[in-house]
């Protein structure tokens, strides 16, 4: 694991407080990264293709019940809600993105199956049993204490449930050099820490569940990059940043670092997927 001991959680909740809007004009309504099936696909369309996957893996039922942690502006909530008929709520650590789903649901007609929480990922806690599923895509990177995070929420899932997570992650046997760059990351991305797979993986069977797959999908989301460093260039970013925040700029700076990360090995991209033990 490559820790950034420099990062505070204040500062994560002001990025995503401040920043939402830049991401919506960079990328779209989903915070996270596309996946790319056959490479003509629309960023828009790998974004919606990514949720797909992932709930694919995990195998979610059609009226799941699941807890959607880091669910950014409600993207992937609102799409297991809309084509599952899912009834999600979704935590997020910014006011401003618990305004922006909550909206977005109700425009949707999907209040009914979907609801938002303001709340630290860290500390917020759900009845033990209470869901088919936990949700979360590209959030636990910015835990403080991940082993923790997976025993508590695992404990929300029912026997028989499931928890799928997607998560930026460092390389294995990384030379120095990979560590710098994967530091860089975590310094411009917000991210306490990077796991690798196998401690994911580890966190997961430690918090009892049971592994039921564990994919690298860093050459199916890396054009994420490629995509978003032609925008800033075309949208003048750094300009915008520099009006509206100058905290942004670093984050913006580190866009080729991530995408150089991926390309070298020194990050990849990870899905994982866990079942909770039946009662029998």
């Amino acid at each position: 694991m490559i820790d950034c001991p420099g990062v505070k959680k204040q500062v994560i909740r002001r990025h995503y407080n401040v920043s939402t809007l830049f991401y919506r004009l960079l990328w779209g309504r989903h915070i996270h990264h596309g996946y790319w099936v056959t490479g003509d696909e629309s960023p828009a369309l790998a974004q919606d293709q990514l949720t797909d996957a992932l709930a694919d893996a995990a195998g979610v039922a059609e009226g799941a019940s699941l807890i959607d942690v880091g669910c950014g502006m409600g993207g992937s909530s609102r799409r297991l809600a809309k084509l599952r008929g899912c009834d999600a709520t979704g935590v997020t650590i910014s006011s401003f993105q618990k305004r922006w789903a909550t909206m977005a649901a109700w425009r949707e007609g999907l209040s009914g199956k979907t609801r938002f929480l303001c709340a630290d990922a860290e500390s917020v806690d759900f009845p033990a049993g209470s869901v088919d599923l936990v949700w979360s895509v590209e959030c636990t990177e910015h835990l403080f204490d991940k082993p923790a995070f997976f025993r508590r929420a695992a404990g929300w899932v029912r026997p028989g449930g499931t928890m799928a997570i997607c998560a930026w992650l460092a390389g294995p046997d990384l030379t120095e050099e990979q560590r710098k760059l994967v530091y860089e990351v975590c310094e411009g991305m917000f991210c306490p820490s990077l796991g690798t797979s196998d401690d994911y993986q580890q966190w997961m069977t430690d918090a009892g569940l049971e592994m039921v797959s564990h994919d690298d999908w860093t050459r199916r989301v890396d054009r994420t990059w490629e995509i978003c460093i032609e925008r800033i260039n075309r949208y003048a970013m750094h300009r915008a940043a520099r009006l509206v925040d100058r905290g942004q700029l670093i984050f913006l700076d580190r866009f080729q670092a991530i995408l150089d990360a991926y390309r070298t090995g020194a990050m990849q991209y990870g899905c994982f997927v866990a079942r909770k033990p039946s009662a029998d």
